[in-house]
């Protein structure tokens, strides 16, 4: 891996019922760390993090401690670092989690497994270098989470990819926004890109249950309201040009997650969506703050 670049690989499912949700991000150079930005060295494996957030109807949990490298064992088919841990085993991905949320420190807990209907066969590049590529590998997953702290369990649909980099996000794209959402046969995602040159990239992209690509039509822009707390922008593509947040699940001051209600390819969908402002990131009294929920430990 390259001074400055990353590996991400990303989880995130809803409940059956839409009360519950969970986002699971492990990352080697974790990109949205202060400590990382900060370090001279600019060495990946000394910022290794597993982020674990938890939606649910009573509050979030989120927890994302920095590791260095010795905390870190990896081969082709699982990733530990600290007490948690990702493991593939050919239909599978079971991811052991014991975290601590911050500040307010409790304990994030359990087991999720995530059974995919079909792998892709095609990653995509993002920039114009070719440094950034994002790979959807499962759009279409069964999950099933089940959790001692907070006592929870529950099934529902989920999806799988990673993202890999020769260099900081933040120099490359300005912001972007992402979602993907479950069809009756198969799933959807958009993937709209603003780099730092100026240029831009929308991605509309349609998998069947077997992983195959269909064309999808381009759906409109659609406006949304920014975020209550830290006003991030959001917007979003639908259809109709016509789109409302059922819930934000995260309101931070570079980066909103979020539940819509909008449509795509003809069908009525709830699309989980992200947006995520690079330029936020990069100003000083942002990164300042992200300590207070993203603690390091070392060793």
């Amino acid at each position: 891996m390259t001074r400055g670049g990353y590996v991400w690989w990303y989880v995130d499912a809803v409940s059956e019922d839409g009360r519950q949700g969970l986002t699971v991000i492990a990352f080697i150079g974790s990109v949205f760390s202060p400590y990382y930005a900060w370090d001279a060295a600019r060495d990946p494996f000394a910022h290794c993090a597993v982020n674990v957030v938890l939606y649910g109807e009573r509050g979030n949990r989120f927890a994302m401690t920095e590791r260095n490298a010795r905390s870190l064992a990896r081969d082709a088919t699982s990733f530990s670092l600290g007490p948690s841990s990702l493991e593939w085993d050919g239909s599978v991905l079971t991811i052991r989690l014991d975290e601590r949320s911050s500040p307010v420190p409790r304990a994030v807990r359990g087991t999720v497994r995530v059974r995919p209907r079909a792998l892709t066969a095609q990653p995509f590049t993002l920039d114009t270098h070719g440094l950034h590529r994002w790979w959807p590998m499962a759009p279409d997953c069964e999950v099933e989470a089940e959790f001692t702290a907070p006592a929870l369990s529950w099934r529902g649909s989920g999806y799988h990819d990673t993202n890999d980099g020769d260099g900081a996000l933040e120099d490359a794209f300005t912001d972007w926004i992402w979602c993907r959402a479950p069809l009756k046969r198969g799933s959807a995602i958009l993937y709209d890109v603003r780099r730092r040159d100026g240029s831009g990239q929308n991605l509309t992209l349609r998998f069947d249950a077997d992983g195959t690509r269909r064309e999808m039509r381009p759906p409109l822009t659609a406006g949304l309201p920014p975020t209550g707390l830290w006003r991030m922008p959001r917007t979003t593509r639908s259809d109709d040009g016509r789109a409302q947040v059922i819930r934000t699940f995260e309101d931070t001051p570079f980066y909103a997650r979020s539940l819509l209600a909008s449509t795509f390819d003809g069908e009525a969908v709830q699309p989980v969506h992200e947006s995520l402002s690079l330029t936020r990131f990069r100003n000083p009294l942002v990164r300042l703050m992200l300590p207070f929920r993203m603690p390091r430990r070392i060793g």
